[in-house]
């Protein structure tokens, strides 16, 4: 019989969080394999599940729903009891609302040494705005990263992908629980992470700081080498309204491009404005299918753009399975696959409460027994 790697198999997280960054990194544990337990108030719970219950059932697959209401002591001593058991808690309060309910960070590495206490927040534990409110837009607009995205001459342009809640907080959160998890496993010493949407953004954006460091100072938006500055890295709309996308970089792939369309005399000029203007010219003579179609034989690092509903259709997205169903409706499927490793299914999110009976009544027990 082969043995399987059974990934995060055994490893017990109790998730507080709400919304999507945080619900969002224990969804990612969760489809490597951990046992993810989001704690919810009594009362309406995570505030996802009314104010956008379809993105409530995409970002909590997989998981087990209890309820506490952490302002009264017997749930405090319930929720202690669970996070005795755990390996990490994720939360995503103001600095300072774990404590003063009794159970923050000290609370609970003083019954369990070995815990990885996760805090994402939108600025921090630290600093002048360590209490301040924050969403998506507000990291990204400090960060500098929204100053980045979008035309040139054109104001800031707001992405329907939350890059701080998913790349800066969740992704860098998650990452940053598993090195804690594993120097826990070989130490026995537990780690408080402190991340926050803001410093997550911030390391993000690479291309800017590479301007900094090169030139003194950050391109103007649309003007730098990623973000349209060059013919041969950009964006151009066709005959019928439709994107192709160009990612001709490489000399070699802007030489193959140039011949296919017919331009040789651009091979040696894919950064002018001259170059920009005879591709949005070029582009739209014909449609995107045409383009696509053309392009595709050139291998030359274009592709149309694509429409969600196209995305879930394209053969390379159907051949990877990354069209999973829940709930009978679509969602996405874990983004990354694994060989000689057991990978769970994830059920639906759960109900409200649902695992209440089964996770708090022997903690509630022993708790009246002691």
């Amino acid at each position: 019989m082969t043995t399987l790697n059974r990934l995060l198999a055994g490893v017990r997280v109790v998730d507080l969080s709400r919304l999507l960054p945080g619900p969002y990194c224990s969804l990612l544990l969760a489809q490597y394999g951990a046992e993810v337990i989001k704690v919810e108030e009594p009362q309406g719970g995570d505030y996802a599940r009314s104010l956008e219950p379809q993105l409530f059932q995409l970002v909590n697959r997989g998981k087990r729903s209890v309820t506490l209401d952490l302002k009264k002591p017997e749930d405090v001593d319930a929720f202690m009891r669970l996070c005795d058991t755990a390996d990490v808690v994720l939360e995503s309060f103001r600095p300072g609302v774990m404590d003063r309910l009794g159970c923050g960070y000290d609370a609970l590495r003083a019954r369990n040494p070995k815990l990885v206490y996760a805090a994402l927040t939108g600025y921090g534990q630290t600093g002048p705005m360590r209490d301040d409110a924050s969403h998506d837009i507000n990291a990204l607009a400090i960060s500098g990263v929204l100053d980045q995205i979008g035309a040139a001459g054109q104001a800031p342009a707001m992405s329907n992908v939350p890059i701080a809640d998913l790349a800066g907080g969740a992704l860098h959160c998650a990452s940053a629980i598993l090195a804690a998890v594993i120097g826990a496993r070989s130490s026995g010493v537990g780690a408080f992470v402190d991340s926050s949407l803001l410093d997550g953004s911030f390391a993000l954006n690479l291309m800017a700081m590479t301007a900094i460091r090169g030139i003194g100072k950050s391109r103007p938006r649309g003007a730098d080498m990623l973000s349209g500055g060059l013919a041969r890295y950009s964006v151009y709309e066709c005959s019928d309204g439709g994107y192709i996308a160009l990612g001709a970089l490489e000399p070699k792939f802007w030489a193959a491009f140039c011949k296919a369309v017919q331009r040789p005399d651009l091979i040696g000029d894919g950064t002018s404005p001259r170059a920009v203007a005879a591709l949005v010219e070029l582009f739209k003579t014909q449609s995107r299918d045409h383009w696509q179609a053309l392009l595709a034989e050139a291998d030359c690092c274009a592709c149309a753009v694509l429409s969600p509903e196209e995305a879930m259709r394209h053969p390379q997205i159907l051949a990877r399975r990354m069209v999973d169903t829940v709930a009978g409706k679509p969602a996405p499927a874990c983004a990354v696959t694994f060989g000689h490793a057991e990978v769970p299914v994830l059920a639906e999110a759960p109900r409200l409460g649902e695992g209440n009976a089964e996770l708090l009544s022997a903690i509630r027990s022993d708790s009246i027994a002691g």
